[in-house]
C-alpha cells in the first residue's frame, strides 16, 4: 500500500451495474478450499483502460445489492470489495451484510484522521477490513494496521527479499496474509512455507503435466461412459456400464438429485436417470463427476469444480442467447466449457485426454486452438475471469456475440448461482 493522494475518482458519479463487466476471482485457504471471492469490475463504457475496482464500481454494486442479492454473486463464500475514501465516508454500508464482506482499502488512499475515525466506526459496527497491495511498511500502513484483519500482497510487485522481510512483521501482529496474483505452483508453495493464510490467482487452474500420468479407475470408468454416449451406444449398454461400478452408480444418482438439476421428483434408478435426463444431460453430470472426485478427499469447495461448472454453464447460456432454438449448440458449448480445465484436473495434455474420449471436431478445435464459435466463446469467458488483464479482445468478443453488458451480467449471475449449487452438492 502506497501513500498517494486520492484521485478525482472521489467525485465520480457512480455508474449503473449494467455498465460494468464483472469478475469474481477465487480466494483459497491453505487446504486449497474456496473461501472467498474478490469482486472486480471494469467500466465498459470507458474501454479496456478503465479497470475500476473502487469508488464507482463498488458504489454501484453496493447500491444494487438489495435488489440483486449478493449471495447470487458469491454464494456461501465471503466477498472482498475495494473501497476508497469516498466510499468509506458515504452511507452505502447499510446495504452490505457485515458477515459476508471484507472491505479492501485501496493502495492509493491517503490516510487522514477522518479516515481512521471512519474505519474505526465501521469496525465497531462489525465490518472487516483488508489492506490491498501492501508493498512496504509505510506510516499509512502502520496507522491502519490495528484496524485490519488481512494484509494483501501482490506477488507481481514483491521481490522475494522484500517478502521475506515483511511477512514476519505482519504475522507477529497477528494479521492474516493473502497472496494475490499467484500464478504458479512454485509461488503458492513459497507463500505456504512463509505462513500465508490465503491465496488469490489462477495457479490452481494451470495444468501441471506429469509424464506417464494415468487416470484413476473411477475417472477411467466415467471417460469410457462418456465415449459410449458420444458413440451413440444403446441405452442398455450404457446402463450396464454404469451398474458395473457401484460407486459410480451411487454418485451419479446422488448428483442428479441435487437442486441444481431441478427435477420435479426424485430419480431412483439408472434407468430413470437415462429416461428422464436424456443423453446430453447424463453426459453433463458425468463431466461434473470428474471434477467432484477431489471433493471426496476432504476438500470443502474445490475451486476447479466451481470454475469448470461456471465456464460450462456460462458458455451454455451464451449459446442459448445466440441460438435460442438449437439445444445441440448449447449442449456442445457446455461440454467445451467444462472440459476446458480437464488438462489441469488430470495433469495430462489436452491432446491425450481427447484421444480417450470421443468429441466432435468443433469441440476439439475449441479446446486445442480456441478456434471456431465455441473457441471464441471460451476465450470470452477466460477474458472475463481475468478482467484486470483483459484488453480490447474482451470488448471485441462481447460485440461479436451481440451481448450487452447487462445481458452478460444476467448470464453470469445465473452461471454463478448454478455452479455454486453444484459445488455445494458434489
Amino acid at each position: 500500500m502506497t501513500a498517494n493522494p486520492t484521485s478525482d475518482s472521489a467525485t465520480a458519479i457512480p455508474l449503473r451495474v449494467r455498465e460494468f463487466f464483472l469478475a469474481r476471482q477465487p480466494i483459497l485457504d491453505r487446504a486449497q478450499s474456496l473461501v472467498a471471492y474478490e469482486l472486480l469490475f471494469r467500466n465498459a463504457a470507458a474501454g479496456p483502460a478503465m479497470v475500476t475496482s473502487d469508488l464507482s464500481a463498488t458504489a454501484s454494486v453496493i447500491a444494487h445489492t438489495s435488489q440483486l442479492g449478493m449471495e447470487k454473486v458469491i454464494g456461501d463464500s465471503v466477498g472482498y470489495l475495494n473501497v476508497d475514501a469516498a466510499v468509506l465516508m458515504s452511507d452505502i454500508f447499510k446495504f452490505l451484510p457485515r458477515e459476508k464482506v471484507v472491505l479492501e482499502i485501496v493502495e492509493t488512499m491517503k490516510v487522514t484522521p477522518e479516515i481512521l475515525a471512519r474505519v474505526q466506526e465501521l469496525v465497531d459496527d462489525g465490518f472487516r477490513f483488508a489492506l490491498d497491495d501492501v508493498i512496504t511498511d509505510t506510516e499509512d500502513v502502520q496507522q491502519l494496521l490495528p484496524l485490519v484483519e488481512v494484509i494483501k500482497v501482490d506477488l507481481r510487485d514483491m521481490p522475494l527479499s522484500a517478502l521475506l522481510k515483511l511477512t514476519p512483521r505482519f504475522k507477529q501482529a497477528n494479521k492474516k496474509l493473502l497472496a494475490e496474483k499467484v500464478e504458479s505452483q512454485e509461488q503458492f508453495e513459497t507463500c505456504l512455507e512463509l505462513g500465508f493464510d490465503y491465496f488469490q490467482g489462477y495457479y490452481f487452474a494451470k495444468p501441471v503435466i506429469l509424464s506417464g500420468k494415468k487416470l484413476s479407475p473411477s475417472q477411467l470408468a466415467i471417460m469410457q461412459l462418456m465415449s459410449q454416449i458420444n458413440s451413440d451406444a444403446d441405452n442398455a449398454d450404457i446402463e450396464r456400464s454404469i451398474k458395473k461400478d457401484v460407486s459410480l452408480c451411487f454418485n451419479l444418482l446422488r448428483l442428479v438429485n441435487t437442486p441444481a438439476v431441478g427435477m420435479p421428483r426424485r430419480i431412483d434408478s439408472v434407468t430413470q436417470a437415462l429416461m428422464i435426463l436424456g443423453r446430453s444431460q447424463l453426459q453433463r453430470w458425468l463431466q461434473i463427476m470428474l471434477y467432484a472426485e477431489p471433493c471426496k478427499k476432504g476438500h470443502a469447495m474445490t475451486p476447479l469444480l466451481t470454475l469448470a461448472a461456471t465456464r460450462g454453464k456460462l458458455l451454455e447460456l451464451i449459446a442459448q442467447h445466440l441460438h435460442p432454438r438449437n439445444r445441440n449448440v448449447a449442449d456442445t458449448a457446455f461440454t467445451v466449457g467444462i472440459m476446458s480445465l480437464m488438462d489441469t484436473l488430470f495433469s495430462m495434455p489436452m491432446e491425450e485426454i481427447l484421444e480417450q474420449v470421443a468429441v466432435v471436431d468443433a469441440v476439439t478445435d475449441a479446446l486445442l486452438n480456441r478456434g471456431g464459435l465455441y473457441g471464441e466463446m471460451l476465450r470470452l469467458v477466460e477474458q472475463m475471469e481475468r478482467i484486470e488483464e483483459a484488453g480490447s479482445m474482451l470488448d471485441d468478443l462481447v460485440d461479436k456475440f451481440s451481448l450487452s453488458t447487462e445481458n452478460l451480467y444476467t448470464l453470469q449471475l445465473s452461471a454463478f448461482e448454478w455452479s455454486d449449487a453444484v459445488a455445494r452438492n458434489a
